[in-house]
């Protein structure tokens, strides 16, 4: 049991990390934005976060290292490892098998000290009829609503019910419908989804 939760740490550290205060705003069905941002995802490493590899009792083994531009890592032993796109438990098995060569039952911890590369990796977006179309850094919380009013809020020619939320899971891109009007005159926080990385929102203009 004790080896079993050894493994699952750097998994369950990193996702905190990322996603800790990620809440959804009203009880939605599985498909649902709100009840997907609920949930916890491994978090993939990439260029400039520091990891720290543990190599359970060999401390002339373990290293605390940036990733590379590359997203690959020095290991003493194994040489250059991949880590960009893996996640922690997903690297600290690539290195453990590596190191099985040299270091009898051996076990290694891997944990993202420093998140740096979510900054610029992990964006969100909204455009169309919004006082100025953005890109920005996703912050875990963050709502459609909280979007809309960083882009300075909606022009006058904007129609607000007929908004959409945009969201791909890397296998096919989903569309929600967003009703600002309901949100912003009514407070009808249904559709006042709960963003992920990636998420763009789209204001069209009125039609005429």
């Amino acid at each position: 049991m004790r080896l079993r939760l050894r493994r699952l740490w750097p998994s369950i550290l990193a996702s905190v990390l990322v996603l800790a205060g990620c809440t959804s705003m009203s009880t939605m069905p599985d498909d649902d934005p709100n009840a997907q941002s609920a949930r916890v995802e491994n978090y993939r490493i990439g260029p400039a976060d520091m990891v720290q590899v543990d190599v359970w009792r060999n401390p002339d083994v373990s290293v605390t290292t940036p990733v590379r531009p590359d997203g690959m890592i020095s290991v003493p032993l194994v040489g250059d490892v991949r880590a960009g796109g893996r996640t922690p438990e997903e690297l600290a098995e690539v290195v453990e098998q590596a190191l099985g060569y040299y270091i009898r039952d051996t076990e290694v911890t891997v944990i993202v000290t420093e998140l740096n590369s979510h900054e610029y990796l992990y964006r969100v977006r909204v455009t169309g009829a919004v006082e100025t179309p953005l890109s920005m850094a996703f912050r875990p919380g963050m709502t459609v609503l909280d979007l809309v009013l960083e882009a300075g809020g909606m022009t006058e020619f904007a129609s607000p019910n007929r908004s959409r939320l945009y969201r791909s899971d890397g296998k096919e891109r989903r569309t929600y419908p967003v009703r600002l009007d309901d949100i912003l005159a009514d407070g009808d926080l249904t559709t006042n989804y709960t963003l992920r990385p990636g998420d763009i929102v789209a204001v069209p203009e009125r039609l005429f």
